[in-house]
């Protein structure tokens, strides 16, 4: 490389290089002002151009998660995802982005705690890793974000596929299964949520401005107008949906008012988010949530179960999970550890004959008829004695939960469940960052489908193609 070399004459506070003293740059006269002017240094240029060879697949060292991460996305069958595919071979249309790498992108994003489609769109542009798995392939953050939503089932099918893969290698067994609940912040605000009354004057707001919004692009020629009051008509019948699926569900919310003694006309949905419920939280506030349930077993902290419920309460969970397990595994598990959330008496008869349930027994309540002893003290009852009304399924439970044995093996509730639980919050499980009930499940699919390749990589790395040796197990801490 040439450069041309011009003499000057050096200007009031220039050296001969025409380079000013560091002193002169800084704004600061230090102490030894003349032996900086005198000494010669070289300053950063960061307007040089260079030229520097370089292909993607130099950018990560070997275990990099990212590398993991593709890994276990390239032998997955992403069938149902390339049916929904629309563009064909010797069809017409821009060619799709192939759904590995969407998929791979949030699953990498998840373990890395990003949830934003425009933060991962932007890290595509600036992140090694993200660049790497992207493969150059320029990705937006409306094809990041609805992809993240359209393939609910399919989500489903992984995490069904990747846990018989699991229990093919003995990592799995189902021996004893803990579930608990994770509330997660909605996206919806509090003030969004309206009463019946207000809703019905929303909704017919609503209704009236897509119709002049109609109006006016059919009277109107210009292309520029039509374009933007089609954006307008377009977003007004999306909050016209939005306050339809309101009304929908007040009738629930009006049920659910009566049954803890309060007025039906209380009731309130949001407006921006219907499916969300207001919900009591970890700290003791009331806000708009949704009740994220996560089954796992215990011996190897594998996520075997996932659900949504728009309930605050975790009373009437139990029999579906079981349920869902059983279908998901073809077995349910031996075992459930929950906590004292969960065992209503109607859900313990539900899987009697499936599994053994382990619940805390509460304490039994006081009676104004209660026996009394001889001083006129109530008699201590003991919990875990049967009651006249209990059935087979509850008396034995109760008795279960007295032995030691039981007593040491619900320890390993705490130690599995609320550990899952604490790592999907740790990688980002806060706020929900999107709305519906359907599209808040496949979230929480992909926190499941992320933790378990984790766990994957621990406990059955041959699945990966890393082997299993000692070195293989401790891949992917990049």
């Amino acid at each position: 490389m040439s450069t041309e070399t011009t003499e000057a004459t050096p200007s009031e506070g220039q050296d001969l290089f025409g380079c000013k003293p560091v002193a002169a740059v800084a704004g600061d006269k230090p102490a030894h002002a003349g032996s900086m002017t005198t000494a010669r240094v070289i300053m950063p240029n960061r307007t040089q151009i260079e030229l520097r060879p370089m292909d993607l697949e130099s950018l990560l060292p070997e275990g990099h998660r990212a590398r993991l991460v593709w890994a276990w996305v390239a032998r997955q069958d992403l069938g149902a995802m390339y049916a929904a595919i629309k563009v064909r071979q010797g069809g017409v249309g821009r060619s799709a982005i192939a759904p590995q790498i969407l998929l791979g992108l949030w699953l990498y994003a998840t373990l890395q705690g990003v949830g934003s489609a425009r933060q991962l769109s932007r890290l595509v542009l600036e992140h090694d890793a993200y660049r790497w798995m992207s493969g150059g392939v320029q990705v937006n953050y409306h094809s990041l974000s609805d992809f993240r939503v359209a393939h609910g089932q399919a989500l489903d099918e992984l995490l069904s596929v990747s846990l018989a893969a699991l229990m093919s290698a003995g990592a799995v067994k189902l021996q004893c299964v803990a579930q608990d609940g994770v509330r997660v912040r909605a996206s919806a605000g509090a003030a969004s949520f309206r009463r019946k009354a207000s809703l019905q004057d929303n909704l017919e707001l609503a209704r009236a401005r897509v119709r002049e919004l109609k109006e006016q692009i059919d009277a109107d020629p210009a292309q520029d107008s039509r374009r933007k009051a089609a954006a307008q008509q377009r977003a007004r019948r999306e909050m016209q949906e939005r306050l339809q699926s309101a009304l929908e569900r007040l009738p629930e919310l009006e049920a659910i008012k009566r049954r803890n003694g309060a007025k039906a006309e209380e009731a309130r949905a949001s407006s921006t988010d219907a499916d969300a419920s207001v919900m009591k939280m970890a700290d003791g506030g009331y806000r708009p949530a949704y009740n994220t349930q996560y089954a796992s077993d215990c011996d190897s902290q594998v996520i075997v179960g996932v659900e949504v419920s728009t309930s605050g309460s975790d009373m009437a969970q139990l029999a579906p999970m079981v349920e869902q397990i059983e279908q998901r595994l073809g077995s349910a598990p031996q075992k459930m550890l929950v906590d004292g959330g969960f065992p209503a008496h109607a859900q313990i008869d539900a899987v009697a004959h499936k599994t053994e349930v382990y619940a805390p027994v509460p304490e039994a309540r006081t009676k104004k008829d209660a026996k009394k002893d001889d001083q006129g003290h109530e008699a201590q009852q003991d919990k875990h004695e049967p009651k006249p009304d209990d059935s087979a399924a509850v008396a034995s439970w109760r008795q279960r939960m007295a032995s030691d044995e039981a007593k040491e093996l619900y320890k390993r509730r705490a130690a599995t469940a609320e550990c899952v639980n604490a790592q999907a919050r740790n990688r980002g499980l806060q706020r929900m960052p999107v709305r519906g009930l359907k599209k808040v499940r496949c979230v929480a699919l992909l926190f499941a489908l992320a933790h378990n390749l984790m766990r994957t990589l621990a406990l059955a790395p041959q699945l990966l193609g890393l082997g299993t040796t000692a070195s293989a197990a401790g891949a992917g801490t990049v």
